[in-house]
């Protein structure tokens, strides 16, 4: 079995905010001494925000959540915010318009977000995460309230400058009254839970820092405290693409959404350019053993270490231990020698899933009509000649007759995959007619 680093902070570093610095979690912030004098003295509250407009959280989030959790071990006090108001609204993209979800959805991802949440962060002891949501100080804020409470400290021109506004304003589409009164609502946010309990820090993406300054800026001007804003860097691929929901290839912490196996499988792909700043940002690995990974990398690529601590280290965050070994286990069974009928279905559909080639069939599908459908033979005779050299299976056991099916070969009664040779693969879906 897999046997994952715990989960602590490096002991090499006396100041978490040196051990951030080090993973490369801050990108840009308010007082980089004052931050570091401050989380290096007596706990503080700080929170992060999540907005419910999607039914799970994804990888960017993941990252705020990896740095919660460690400045949750330092002894400071989390709050994590998820936005029952704000999440009607959607902050600026700087393209578009969001599409408005209905209050009954937003209140339904309301609560899947926070049980999300609480698989990451620590709900026991001094430093125990305390879950809020914005809705409950909006919902009974008259309009003529929250403009001369709250809109007063607002200026304009300040809230024009702000990278996704001012985008949208040279857009065709220009931006509405409620997504430019995005960046009020979160400054808001900050004020309410200073005044609730006493937070004195923001951390978020580095995309929201428009929206994270607003808070700082309120404080200052409401209530004379000179709060703080860590906006960490963006996730992106090789490539410098983000990854996301709005880019269409997000990464989702709901095992529904993105399955233990895809999840484990992405970070086992990932570039040797990025894979050291992923163990960083990712895993709760000491500096140590990267540094280690980091070498191997350099010195011997090809056998990819880095990327499969990674994987392991990142997929049993997510989503444990015994998933993990599960995804670990269908990799072997696909590429290696395990045993695919070991596994579950949810892990055995995810793996088939994976394969780039596919077809779907009838439970009596003829075995050399499948070869040839999903590709790995180009014809019916170039086939027959695979499978009398005894190089063709069907969930690796090798078979023999040209005249075979997969009748009473499915897994689970439903899948099946296809090798030629020792790595050309093909899935097959074979799922009753509805």
């Amino acid at each position: 079995m897999i046997d994952p680093a715990p989960i602590q902070l490096d002991p090499a570093f006396d100041n978490v905010w040196d051990e951030l610095q080090y993973r490369g979690s801050v990108h840009v912030s308010t007082d980089p001494e004052a931050l570091r004098t401050l989380l290096g003295g007596d706990p503080i509250t700080f929170y992060c925000g999540f907005d419910p407009t999607a039914p799970s959280l994804h990888l960017g989030n993941l990252a705020q959540l990896i740095v919660m959790r460690r400045l949750q071990l330092a002894g400071h006090r989390p709050l994590a915010l998820v936005g029952g108001s704000t999440g009607l609204i959607g902050d600026p993209k700087p393209t578009s318009e969001r599409q408005l979800n209905t209050r009954e959805t937003v209140a339904e991802w309301v609560t899947y977000l926070q049980a999300q949440v609480l698989r990451f962060l620590s709900d026991e002891g001094e430093s125990a995460v305390r879950l809020v949501n914005n809705l409950d100080w909006t919902a009974p804020l008259s309009t003529v309230d929250f403009l001369r409470e709250v809109g007063k400290h607002f200026r304009v021109g300040t809230m024009l400058r702000k990278d996704a506004v001012a985008a949208r304003m040279e857009s065709d589409e220009g931006i509405s009254y409620a997504e430019f009164s995005y960046q009020v609502l979160q400054g808001m946010d900050f004020l309410e839970l200073h005044r609730r309990y006493g937070c004195l820090m923001q951390t978020g993406g580095s995309d929201q820092w428009g929206n994270l300054t607003a808070g700082t800026e309120l404080l200052r001007k409401a209530e004379g405290v000179h709060a703080h804003a860590i906006g960490t860097p963006l996730i992106t691929d090789a490539e410098g693409r983000k990854f996301g929901k709005s880019e269409g290839n997000a990464v989702w912490l709901d095992a529904n959404l993105t399955t233990p196996y895809a999840m484990y499988q992405f970070w086992l792909n990932q570039d040797d350019a990025i894979v050291v700043q992923l163990l960083k940002s990712f895993t709760f690995l000491p500096q140590e053993r990267i540094e280690q990974l980091a070498t191997a990398t350099a010195e011997a690529p090809f056998r990819r270490e880095a990327q499969r601590v990674l994987a392991i280290e990142a997929t049993s965050f997510i989503h444990g231990a015994d998933a993990t070994q599960q995804a670990i286990d269908a990799s072997q069974a696909l590429f290696g020698s395990g045993d695919l009928a070991a596994l579950d279905l949810p892990t055995l559909a995810a793996a088939v899933g994976s394969l780039d080639k596919q077809a779907t069939a009838t439970p009596d599908a003829p075995v050399l009509q499948l070869l040839q459908e999903t590709g790995l033979v180009d014809s019916l005779s170039d086939g027959r000649r695979a499978i009398a050299q005894g190089g063709v299976s069907v969930n690796n056991e090798r078979i023999d007759d040209p005249g075979a099916t997969l009748d009473g070969r499915l897994l689970h009664g439903r899948f099946a995959v296809l090798r030629r040779g020792k790595k050309t693969l093909a899935g097959v879906d074979a799922a009753p007619a509805a």
